[in-house]
């Protein structure tokens, strides 16, 4: 309802697979993917679940493997310039940028930029509704990821209003 079409649910929990489910049922123009996929059994997993796309913090030879045999888009996850060539002929040319902060933010996305403009980014680890802004000013930043917009708090403590608020802020960045 806060207008965030686009949803990533974080395999990190035991409910993770049914939520997906549950979300493609009730929420059918929402576009549903599966985040925290590490390898092919997570992988076919979340495939068995609905997920519309996967999205890995980082990768390895099995989990590109088998996504190579899927028919659902794979979101794979860089930290350094070297990851992401390594990626970039292998086929993909959209990278999740993880961890974002602590691998030197929306600078190090603008270098990356120079000599790799072939590339485009979903930044994600330490997004905010603040450092958001300068991620989506960059040219090779197509969108961010972040759960700023669902504290555990408040999901606990169902103040639904104040979720949808913040997501609703968080779907007019950039505009």
């Amino acid at each position: 309802q806060g207008g965030l079409k686009v949803l990533e649910i974080t395999l990190r929990t035991p409910a993770a697979l049914e939520a997906i489910t549950a979300i493609r049922e009730a929420l059918p123009d929402a576009i549903v993917g599966a985040g925290t996929v590490i390898d092919s059994a997570t992988l076919m997993a979340a495939d068995k679940a609905g997920s519309q796309f996967f999205v890995s913090p980082g990768t390895n030879d099995s989990l590109l493997a088998a996504a190579k045999y899927s028919q659902i888009p794979l979101l794979p996850g860089v930290a350094t310039p070297s990851e992401a060539m390594r990626l970039f002929d292998q086929g993909f040319s959209a990278l999740k940028f993880f961890p974002a902060e602590a691998a030197g933010g929306a600078a190090m996305l603008k270098s990356i930029g120079g000599p790799l403009p072939q590339l485009d980014f979903c930044p994600t680890g330490g997004i905010n509704p603040v450092n958001a802004v300068d991620y989506l000013a960059l040219g090779n930043v197509r969108c961010v990821g972040g759960s700023w917009m669902a504290p555990t708090k408040l999901v606990a403590e169902q103040r639904w209003q104040e979720i949808e608020d913040m997501a609703r802020v968080a779907a007019n960045l950039g505009k």
